[in-house]
């Protein structure tokens, strides 16, 4: 409180979700502008990727992106360590983003508005932060996409008894060795770009980003990816393939309008776009094995993410969306796999 001049806000934590890395705490005084409070504990970021972080994140908000900006500290800094007990945790306070989540307002839009606004402002508000990206230099660099996705990582952490999932991640991995990584390909992208990690004015439709704490350099096509896997949510109950095929183009296709608005996308990236709906699902698996080795609970496959491993195992594209794996009544699960 000290550190950022907190005295007289109501500081309330946030309840952690499944998976969540950090503390989180909302800062609230009569006629100011509410804050949020972040402390990162785990040692799986360096203070060089924190810097790497906040940084981007000022970059990307003083050249007009739609982001929580980082609210510095009354020494002036974007990112506080405090050690405590020989352990350091560090601290950074953003301005907390206007509006609510979709999910807070029950998946509900603005009246009279129709969704599809919500469709081009996700992929303009990305197409804006990605042609930023473009031609930003970071003093303080984060770590690329293979730094952490590589033969090593993966087979340490993926058990030896899911041999045929190890195989296909690194057939994965070496397909993306061989695309295009030049600045109009690859660059910084937020890593988990999604309704989950924005917040929507209802009053106006515009959109807010916030938790860039997965960012990293990458292709850019990853988070379009990403955005087309959360897609599904809108249509994941309709029984006919073909119709939720149908929906899922118009979707994507708004989105792309909207990012096209801001930012150009090479025909052959986005010609990739199955590949990359692989690599999102790669990451999710990844995501779910991290979060049981960091929990120290015993490793289980449940019908989540058996679903996600027979995806990749058996080359079923569009995350199974459109195949007959998957099922209206059990949406994105599968029988439970034994490591």
């Amino acid at each position: 409180m000290e550190i950022y001049g907190l005295e007289g806000y109501k500081i309330c934590p946030v309840q952690a979700h499944e998976g969540g890395r950090n503390l989180v705490y909302t800062c609230g005084k009569d006629g100011v502008e509410d804050k949020v409070i972040r402390i990162s504990f785990l040692d799986d970021r360096s203070r060089q990727d924190l810097l790497g972080e906040v940084e981007y994140i000022r970059y990307l908000f003083q050249h007009g992106a739609s982001v929580s900006d980082v609210v510095n500290s009354q020494r002036g800094r974007l990112l506080e360590e405090i050690v405590y007990n020989d352990h350091s945790f560090f601290v950074v306070l953003f301005k907390k983003a206007k509006g609510m989540k979709l999910a807070e307002n029950h998946y509900q839009y603005r009246e009279g508005v129709p969704i599809t606004e919500n469709y081009y402002n996700c992929g303009k508000v990305l197409g804006k932060m990605h042609q930023l990206a473009k031609g930003y230099t970071p003093s303080h660099r984060r770590y690329s996409f293979f730094d952490k996705y590589n033969a090593a990582y993966i087979d340490n952490l993926i058990p030896d008894s899911l041999s045929l999932l190890k195989e296909k991640i690194l057939e994965l991995l070496q397909t993306l060795k061989g695309l295009d990584m030049s600045q109009e390909s690859y660059g910084m992208v937020h890593f988990d770009y999604s309704d989950g990690n924005y917040m929507i004015d209802f009053d106006s439709g515009q959109i807010t980003v916030f938790d860039f704490d997965n960012s990293c350099f990458c292709w850019y096509m990853f988070d379009l990816a990403n955005i087309w896997t959360h897609g599904v949510g809108w249509i994941q109950f309709e029984k006919d393939a073909g119709k939720r095929q149908a929906f899922m183009k118009d979707y994507f296709e708004t989105v792309l309008n909207g990012y096209r608005s801001e930012a150009e996308i090479n025909i052959s990236m986005l010609e990739k776009l199955p590949l990359f709906i692989n690599v999102v699902v790669m990451e999710n698996i990844i995501d779910a094995f991290e979060v049981m080795r960091n929990s120290g609970e015993e490793l289980e496959c449940g019908e989540e993410l058996s679903y996600l491993i027979k995806c990749l195992e058996d080359d079923i594209p569009y995350k199974g969306f459109f195949n007959e794996i998957y099922s209206v009544e059990e949406p994105f699960e599968y029988e439970e796999r034994t490591i």
